[in-house]
């Protein structure tokens, strides 16, 4: 079973429903409610994805969401090691090193991202969602 870190715009796609972008993020999730895929999110991710459906949402309607979005996803922590290694990265966005370092530290396979060019630095495998998907078919 593939040990997937997803970025949070993918997330944000599902829970936010952006047209463009939400049937390859549902088929993503739909994987990971069958047992097929381990999708992984970085605390991060929770914090940034309540941000943003709070701004468009009640926060008890955010919180809501993110609670039964909870069970697609396993949530990885950021510790010191984490944030020193992002600190010290050459990522140009500190948060695409926060969840580079969240997937090597926890021995993931893959990270999905709409945003590949903020990940050329990576020796994991980095895809788009649907690249993924492709592959799986």
């Amino acid at each position: 079973m593939d040990k997937i870190l997803v970025d949070t715009n993918i997330v944000i796609d599902l829970l936010a429903k952006r047209d463009k972008f939400l049937i390859e993020a549902q088929e993503l999730f739909t994987l990971s409610d069958r047992k097929k895929v381990k999708l992984y999110v970085s605390s991060l991710t929770f914090a940034n994805t309540h941000y943003i459906l709070s701004q468009s949402l009640k926060i008890e309607n955010s919180r809501k969401i993110l609670r039964r979005f909870k069970v697609l996803v396993e949530v990885l922590p950021m510790d010191d090691k984490i944030i020193d290694l992002s600190l010290d990265s050459e990522f140009k966005y500190f948060e695409d090193a926060i969840q580079y370092y969240t997937a090597l530290e926890n021995n993931l396979e893959l990270i999905l991202t709409r945003n590949l060019k903020d990940f050329k630095l990576s020796k994991i495998p980095v895809l788009t969602a649907k690249d993924y998907l492709q592959l799986k078919k």
